[in-house]
């Protein structure tokens, strides 16, 4: 029998998927093009909750180890975090700490292999409808300076970052790549995220 291949998403809503099916976050739809391509895929280990920031993150993985433990290492890691910590205030110093801290523990997961691990842009919910009595601009500026710190360490580390957050700033006049709260993505938008994140698991496939 084939072996099938291992993936670990770590994140939040934007990893979990609020409000859409199981097979529309985008860590089963890379899993779904994956097996499209002939690749045994398991289904994918999720840790991630809506509203977690980064150290929410760091203890629900040990958490989750504790309880179902998790494999030592896995095929493919991704990486999404962060919007939270920028929702609730929280210093951009205690994110770029928790972040590379959280990039580490991911590549462990990876086997120390930075092919087999991505890093994804946090979204900018500012475009959403949810967002209509904010400051868009204030949000916007403030994630792009929370990916700013996220790029910075994903390249430094030698890893590859996939930037989606223009894609999400669509939803200002786009209402199909929200959900009906008007602030997660939808499965259409996910289907996006999916294709670069299995295009850039596959190139390693074909580059071995």
């Amino acid at each position: 029998m084939k072996q099938q291949l291992t993936y670990l998403a770590l994140g939040d809503s934007y990893t979990i998927g609020e409000l859409v099916t199981a097979g529309e976050n985008f860590p089963n739809q890379v899993c779904s093009i994956l097996n499209q391509h002939g690749y045994s895929m398991s289904p994918p280990r999720i840790i991630a909750t809506t509203g977690w920031t980064t150290g929410e993150l760091k203890l629900g993985i040990k958490a989750t180890n504790a309880e179902a433990p998790l494999l030592k290492t896995y095929d493919f890691v991704s990486l999404l975090i962060g919007v939270n910590n920028q929702y609730r205030g929280y210093s951009q110093k205690e994110y770029s700490i928790d972040f590379e801290s959280l990039l580490k523990d991911a590549l462990k997961f990876a086997a120390n292999n930075k092919n087999r691990i991505v890093v994804l842009s946090i979204p900018d919910w500012g475009a959403t409808p949810f967002a209509k009595d904010r400051n868009r601009k204030l949000i916007s500026n403030e994630i792009d300076d929370y990916n700013k710190i996220n790029e910075t360490i994903t390249q430094k580390m030698g890893i590859q970052y996939i930037y989606i957050t223009d894609w999400t700033r669509e939803a200002a006049t786009d209402l199909s790549l929200l959900t009906t709260d008007g602030l997660h993505p939808s499965g259409k938008e996910y289907k996006r995220w999916a294709e670069k994140v299995a295009d850039y698991f596959l190139l390693q496939f074909n580059t071995k």
